[in-house]
């Protein structure tokens, strides 16, 4: 199958589960290699920890979850849950507010991005604002 024809049917069959899985785990194991990995648990470890747990921490980890939520059924299941996208705009707002605490430009730009794109979900599955967007283009 090309990389731009359309696939029939959106589940995973066992063959991808396994390759996905086995895929992941490689890649994550050199990226965990290279990068240290008590580096890695010292990382993970900061979540257990009251200090790490600030205003804007809890705002992007409450922000990566709402994404994930949205992502994984998505991508994997085919199933499309539009009313997340209420909570991802929210996230994504109160994330851009975060990231003036941490200066990661990636991070605006991404949520800049994902306001978007909840918008762009939200407006195919809603009709609320279509009258004041006659009042502005008439019809």
């Amino acid at each position: 199958m090309a990389l731009w024809q359309h696939r029939e049917g959106i589940r995973m069959n066992l063959e991808e589960v396994i390759f996905a899985l086995a895929s992941w785990v490689f890649l994550t194991t050199i990226v965990y290699s290279f990068t240290g990995w008590r580096k890695i648990y010292e990382c993970y470890q900061m979540w257990f920890t009251r200090v790490y747990w600030t205003d804007y921490n809890i705002i992007e980890a409450v922000s990566w979850l709402v994404k994930a939520s949205i992502i994984i059924p998505a991508l994997i299941f085919g199933v499309n849950i539009w009313q997340l996208y209420i909570l991802s705009l929210i996230t994504s707002a109160t994330l851009i507010w975060a990231s003036n605490k941490k200066l990661l430009p990636t991070l605006v730009g991404f949520n800049t991005l994902w306001i978007w794109l909840s918008m762009m979900v939200l407006a195919q599955n809603m009709n609320w604002y279509k009258p004041f967007i006659q009042i502005f283009i008439g019809e």
